[in-house]
């Protein structure tokens, strides 16, 4: 039997600094992807622009805010990405053009229902495994206000959005199913760049136990401050990652509760009901990645914290010896 072939949609929101990250992503301005390890540079020739931007992301959603008339606050909104596909199995077979078609067909659907004056690039990658649209714009509504709130940013609105992509696509591609959101499903998925974070942060140890192990190091006036640097991000930023990873064991609790009644559920049901069932419980694998992210996060040594509360230690001598 033939696995299903979804069309996808998903947004996400990005208020300030982060709206670098996802254009230098997009865009690929670096020359490495050393945290995903699904880019293959080789590749990114073949990427290309259905809108190409004019300026820094930043820059023109800001000039777009400041067009209309709008306030901000520090946690504004300012951009929201949405990013576009379909199962692997849709891409199987297809030529360039015919990828093509698909995400100007994506972009048609997107530009229908929101301003195209507001978008500030959408960007089709071929360099990783699945072809996809990051298609980035300015959350400004008809009447000129700045609300992603408004325009994808609730339950109710997120389930109009699927209907309204599926039922456009599925048009020009009678195939396509309709994807769930895990707002439907009540599923939280781990977003990549929290994986991306957890190597990041992996690899941080690593530098820093290399250097606590280096025998000259109390002599070596640069090795010390750059161990001092990295103590400083890392533990902190430790401690957050291991904060954010309860909300996730929170989630595969209720999974694992849920997949007990799904597997008692798959042996009574009917054939029909079987597959939407499987489906369901597929998802079931992010007992994996809790596992990995907290092999990643979890153990910090007790010489890297020795270490961090032993320059918290002197930092704080030092700033009374001032007063």
């Amino acid at each position: 039997m033939e696995k299903a072939q979804y069309a996808i949609l998903r947004f996400a929101k990005y208020k300030g600094p982060e709206i670098g990250n996802i254009e230098a992503h997009n865009e690929r301005t670096k020359e490495k992807y050393a945290s995903n390890p699904d880019v293959n540079t080789s590749r990114s020739k073949y990427n290309f622009h259905l809108i190409q931007p004019g300026r820094k992301y930043r820059a023109e959603a800001e000039r777009q805010i400041a067009a209309a008339g709008c306030r901000t606050r520090k946690d504004s909104v300012r951009v929201v990405e949405a990013l576009v596909t379909a199962s692997p199995e849709f891409f199987k077979g297809k030529i360039r053009a015919d990828i093509k078609e698909f995400f100007e067909e994506a972009l048609t659907f997107i530009e229908s229902h929101q301003s195209k004056e507001t978008i500030i690039s959408a960007v089709v990658h071929m360099d990783e495994k699945t072809p996809h649209m990051h298609l980035s714009f300015v959350p400004l509504t008809e009447d000129k206000r700045l609300s992603a709130k408004d325009i994808v940013g609730n339950k109710k609105k997120l389930t109009w959005w699927q209907d309204e992509f599926w039922e456009h696509m599925v048009k020009k591609y009678p195939d396509l199913e309709r994807g769930e959101s895990a707002s439907e499903t009540g599923r939280t998925h781990i977003p990549p760049r929290v994986f991306k974070k957890a190597v990041h942060l992996n690899r941080m140890k690593e530098q820093i136990v290399a250097l606590m192990a280096d025998t000259n190091l109390l002599n070596k006036k640069a090795k010390m401050e750059e161990l001092e640097a990295l103590l400083d991000k890392y533990v902190p930023a430790a401690e957050a990652m291991r904060t954010k990873l309860r909300k996730y064991d929170k989630a595969y609790r209720e999974l694992s509760d849920e997949n007990a009644a799904l597997e008692a559920e798959l042996q009574t049901a009917k054939n029909a009901g079987k597959e939407k069932i499987a489906n369901r419980l597929k998802y079931g694998n992010m007992e994996q990645e809790l596992r990995e992210l907290h092999a990643l996060v979890d153990h910090i040594p007790p010489e890297i914290v020795a270490a961090y509360r032993s320059r918290a230690t002197g930092q704080e001598k030092k700033r009374e010896g001032c007063l």
